[in-house]
């Protein structure tokens, strides 16, 4: 017969056996749902906007720039991480008093880092002034960058 003491012992690590179980498994369906873009709002997120001058076949920008001429065609670059089954992208271009020039959506589905090319151009040519695109992800504000038009 065993002593009482290795009774309660056995009993009280089966005990913690079973906790630890279930945590483990809770823990583990918990980041499973992370995991999965239709229950997570964190599944993508925007890294960062490039603006320039020009793109690559890629939608990435070559020519990085903060400045442009009148005639200049304006491209953004907006940089996602993560993946989900859809996604909406907005750029909304707007003049330093808050005239929105442009707004833009797209539609994506992001597998990974993406790259999301937004433009824009006017064929007679930007006023000078200070400008700034506002990008939106799910609606959500995820990123501004301010550029400026200069006359030659």
């Amino acid at each position: 017969m065993r002593p009482h003491w290795f009774q309660v012992v056995a009993r009280v690590a089966g005990v913690v056996m079973l906790l630890g179980a279930a945590s483990c498994s809770s823990k583990s369906a918990d980041h499973s749902m992370a995991g999965d873009p239709s229950t997570s709002s964190q599944a993508i997120a925007v890294s960062h906007v490039e603006l320039g001058k020009n793109v690559d076949a890629d939608k990435r920008v070559t020519d990085q720039s903060h400045e442009f001429k009148p005639e200049d065609t304006i491209y953004a670059t907006v940089l996602t991480n993560g993946a989900a089954p859809n996604a909406e992208i907005k750029a909304r271009w707007v003049t330093a008093d808050g005239q929105v020039v442009q707004e833009t959506t797209q539609n994506i589905v992001p597998t990974g880092t993406d790259a999301t090319e937004f433009h824009i151009s006017k064929p007679d040519g930007w006023p000078a002034g200070k400008y700034k695109v506002e990008i939106f992800l799910n609606g959500q504000p995820a990123g501004t960058e301010e550029f400026e038009v200069k006359s030659a």
